[in-house]
């Protein structure tokens, strides 16, 4: 068979061919974009389970639940782990969360809740690595000790109270407002009203020598109102008016 017939007939297989596999790649093409519409629709593939785990006692799963389905609004495959764990990391009584998707429709979380074992000022709470967070304070923790400080002194005003409440765990007293000033000097209310002033330098030493001077204040006819004890030697006893006393 000469040249001149072959031509056209190879012409025809590759333009035949060329068309083929024109079609096959733009049905396949078709296919992948119906299965992610599909995939990527609510009602089809929705996120039907939210399992939450974690010791909880001020955290609400009402509010964990919430914010998932507050910043999400896509199907199973379009919701953002990443997003989710900022947004539940971000409720108040939340200290670390870890967030995964499990197939076909279960989101698991688990929580890690704060720990409050102090007030800091009177819109914050210290949990027990000396961090705040922002949260109201539940009645069951109402007389929890009130520190006080500038900003940055969080963990130094926490370890101060823990040191000084531990000196005082023999005598029955207890702090219930630290005060750490601007200069890092240390005030103290105790529980039965009286305010320490230690100053700046030696607290401990200075929270000492109350310490074995109380039982001799507490022989007196008149209630104590603070103590300065911001002297190399000796203290200087502020007292109460007449039938004021305190126990």
């Amino acid at each position: 068979m000469s040249s001149e017939h072959t031509s056209p007939l190879r012409n025809i297989k590759l333009w035949t061919g060329l068309v083929f596999f024109t079609l096959v790649m733009l049905g396949l093409i078709y296919l992948w974009h119906g299965l992610m519409q599909w995939l990527e629709d609510e009602q089809r593939v929705p996120l039907r389970q939210i399992l939450i785990a974690g010791e909880r006692t001020y955290l609400k799963d009402e509010d964990i639940r919430a914010v998932v389905k507050r910043g999400q609004t896509g199907s199973f495959f379009d919701l953002d782990v990443d997003k989710v764990h900022d947004d539940i990391e971000a409720l108040p009584w939340v200290y670390k969360s870890s967030v995964r998707k499990e197939w076909p429709d279960t989101l698991r979380v688990y929580v890690v809740e704060q720990t409050a074992v102090a007030r800091w000022h009177d819109d914050m709470l210290l949990n027990q690595y000396g961090g705040s967070f922002q949260a109201q304070v539940p009645e069951a923790l109402s007389d929890l000790p009130m520190l006080l400080g500038p900003g940055g002194s969080e963990k130094a005003a926490l370890e101060g109270y823990r040191s000084m409440q531990e000196l005082l765990q023999t005598t029955g007293l207890r702090i219930v407002e630290l005060s750490l000033s601007e200069r890092f000097a240390w005030q103290l209310r105790l529980h039965n009203d009286i305010d320490l002033n230690l100053g700046r330098t030696e607290f401990m030493g200075r929270l000492q020598r109350f310490i074995d001077i109380y039982p001799l204040l507490l022989k007196e006819d008149k209630a104590v109102n603070y103590v300065d004890l911001r002297y190399d030697t000796g203290l200087a006893v502020g007292w109460k008016e007449p039938g004021k006393k305190t126990s």
